[in-house]
């Protein structure tokens, strides 16, 4: 088995996986309907990373598919998940940020989601790390593969808020796609030396709470009225169909 170098070296490959879908959301579209399914997309995209991170969770919580969980972690993910969404509400609706516009920024949505997906691929580097140091070399390819494939779709959730911006920043987007990547590297040399339970239920926790804070702002700017009822109706098949296209892919991408 390779060592600590060499996990590295895929771990980071893994994370930067992330920019890959980089040249696609910085194309300047014209085409309303064309950002409306790329946004809707997205939000099918995260819909499906909090189904794999409850997937991932449950089996700690729930071992052996009893119905009976472990109190300590029931409530150490529960105040993990209240923790973080109830946090960025107060944050938002700070004093200091009364004489804002009521309505969450595409920016700031944009750089929850980032924070959601750098909790999750934090608990993937964990498993890869883990699983490094535990010399499973059958699994390791699956583990790669899976991981890789899933992180390059990972960017779409992240760029999804903003879209429909006049100006794409390439500085924005890479910061805010290194957010959500990085901590793949990181998970990976935290698994490799020591692996805990509560970290991992702990961090799956926050990366729920905060894609669900982020995903309802999503929601309402991707099934806003548009200027006439007949746009409407078409905007609201746009979104459906971009929806389920997105969590097909994630499904279809974590399957392979």
């Amino acid at each position: 088995m390779a060592g600590f170098p060499e996990l590295i070296a895929l771990a980071t490959l893994m994370g930067l996986a992330i920019f890959l879908s980089l040249p696609i959301v910085l194309r300047r579209s014209r085409s309303a309907r064309l950002v409306n399914l790329l946004s809707a997309a997205a939000i099918g995209i995260l819909l499906f990373v909090l189904a794999d991170v409850w997937g991932n969770v449950s089996t700690i919580l729930y071992p052996g598919g009893a119905f009976i969980a472990s109190p300590s972690l029931v409530l150490l993910f529960l105040a993990g998940l209240a923790g973080a969404y109830f946090l960025l509400y107060l944050l938002e609706h700070s004093p200091r940020a009364k004489g804002s516009s009521r309505e969450m920024s595409p920016t700031s949505t944009a750089l929850i989601v980032a924070l959601a997906i750098g909790f999750q691929n934090l608990t993937e580097g964990m498993v890869f790390g883990a699983a490094w140091a535990a010399g499973v070399s059958g699994l390791l390819a699956v583990i790669f593969a899976g991981f890789f494939l899933q992180n390059v779709t990972e960017g779409f959730p992240i760029a999804g808020p903003l879209l429909g911006a006049e100006e794409r920043r390439v500085g924005l987007f890479s910061a805010y796609f290194l957010l959500g990547g990085v901590p793949t590297l990181l998970g990976a040399g935290i698994g490799y030396f020591w692996t805990s339970t509560y970290m991992t239920v702990a961090f799956d926790a926050l990366a729920i709470g905060t894609c669900l804070y982020a995903i309802l702002p999503m929601f309402k700017v991707v099934f806003r009225p548009a200027a006439t009822p007949e746009e409407t109706a078409l905007k609201m098949r746009i979104s459906y169909v971009g929806i389920g296209l997105g969590f097909t892919l994630g499904v279809l991408v974590n399957a392979i």
